[in-house]
């Protein structure tokens, strides 16, 4: 963890995945919530469904915008970044790259189009088919890199030969137990992501004009969506830490700042925990309620940092992420239980929320990327060394580039992703205060 080449290396190519992933996975949530909107609204009924689907679809083609621009980066540092990788994963990692491109290719070419430029042309019920296509292939593109993803934090399924994995099973390489996880946390998220920014946006519209029916739908929707996201995120976290227990019993011990095997397993709420001294400073634990979430040797005692050799992931970093990740979801749980307790009985209007929590609510619209990104930053920090874990490290298959090239890499990273976001959140608030632009009729259909 001290080579700065390699550790510039894993933070500018996590910087590159993270930004992906934000959008990514606004965009699947999105998806779905257009799916709802068009079927509430069918044949104009519900037409405050109508409308709450024009205005969300123009959200959703940017967010389609940014995953384009921001997968190109994650691409090309595959090659540039980690040029050994594929040598060793390629029989495992080509396939499911590969049909994760042609469900983007599909998706993209046959049901995006006419989903966001067809609707005027196509009847009801075949520009809704279309939007279902574009949410399930939306959804079956981050279903295959989480399959992936999965596979490198317990890679079954294939073995190691002369430094080449081999599949023996697909099977085992689709159903990866820990996939499941990955792929009900990535749905959780995507969920608050969604619903937060849902609620965000119509408080924002509050402070600027009347809302009307169709912006109360909104918020009504975005509620839902928090208030149940913010339930099934801590059971999925729970779920989460028992399967690192079991797979990566390492990053077990470095997110519990366990440093001795066989030891008293306490829940460490807080410490400082030292490398150097391996152990913790100022610790505040509850006794005895950590062992569920450590990974345990033959005999059963469970297994501490020590057992590692030095192999084992940043421990203040793996350690913080996990307990800033727990505070953001009860922040996201209290947020979302106290709208929906105090908006209970008053028909779901929004401007019944006092102003103050109204802003509040506006400055929250995007505490699903924060969410996210914490997230990631326990996964792909607590998998090091390893890029295939317990086999392959990162420093095996690194590019050798200089300290001043990865550093002026990643500036240049930053900067274009930063302009990008900013670019994104500049172009919804404007559409927030001033609306969007009625599409002109043609032929009679709207």
């Amino acid at each position: 963890m001290t080579n700065s080449p390699l550790w510039l290396s894993q933070t500018q190519f996590f910087f590159s995945l993270g930004f992906l992933g934000l959008f990514l996975l606004t965009q699947t949530g999105l998806a779905w919530v257009l799916v709802y909107f068009k079927l509430r609204g069918r044949g104009g009924v519900q037409s405050r469904y109508v409308t709450a689907y024009r205005f969300w679809v123009r959200v959703f083609a940017l967010a389609i915008i940014m995953v384009m621009a921001a997968a190109v980066p994650v691409f090309l540092q595959f090659g540039s970044l980690w040029p050994g990788l594929m040598g060793k994963i390629g029989n495992v990692a080509s396939p499911l790259l590969a049909v994760t491109l042609l469900t983007v290719f599909v998706f993209k070419s046959c049901f995006l189009g006419p989903m966001l430029f067809g609707q005027r042309r196509m009847s009801d019920t075949a520009h809704t088919l279309m939007v279902m296509l574009v949410a399930t292939g939306s959804t079956l593109a981050l279903l295959w890199v989480l399959m992936l993803f999965a596979w490198l934090q317990a890679p079954v399924g294939a073995a190691l030969v002369e430094g080449e994995y081999q599949v023996s099973d697909w099977h085992a390489i689709v159903f990866n137990p820990v996939f499941f996880v990955f792929a009900a946390l990535a749905g959780v998220i995507a969920m608050l992501t969604a619903g937060l920014m849902l609620m965000g946006v119509t408080a924002r519209q509050s402070l600027h004009h009347v809302i009307d029916e169709a912006d109360r739908s909104v918020f009504k929707t975005g509620l839902v969506l928090s208030v149940a996201g913010s339930v099934a995120l801590f059971v999925v976290m729970a779920v989460y830490g028992v399967q690192v227990a079991g797979h990566q019993p390492a990053k077990a011990a470095a997110t519990a700042a366990y440093w001795v095997s066989g030891s008293s397993p306490e829940l460490t709420l807080f410490a400082l925990p030292g490398t150097d001294q391996a152990s913790n400073q100022a610790v505040v634990s509850l006794p005895g309620l950590a062992r569920p979430f450590l990974g345990t040797d033959d005999i059963g005692a469970a297994m501490g940092l020590d057992r590692f050799a030095g192999m084992h992931p940043p421990v203040a970093l793996t350690f913080w992420s996990w307990r800033l990740l727990v505070l953001l979801a009860v922040a996201v749980f209290f947020l979302s239980w106290m709208t929906l307790l105090y908006l209970r009985g008053r028909a779901w209007e929004p401007l019944a929320l006092p102003q103050g929590w109204r802003k509040l609510l506006s400055f929250c619209q995007y505490a699903g990327w924060v969410v996210l990104g914490v997230a990631l930053v326990h996964i792909w920090y607590g998998q090091l060394p390893w890029v295939v874990h317990g086999a392959i490290t990162l420093a095996e298959v690194a590019a050798e580039h200089s300290s001043d090239v990865l550093f002026a890499g990643l500036l240049a990273q930053v900067v274009v992703s930063v302009l990008l976001m900013a670019g994104f959140i500049q172009l919804l608030n404007y559409s927030v205060r001033y609306g969007v632009v009625p599409v002109a009729r043609r032929r009679g259909r709207a």
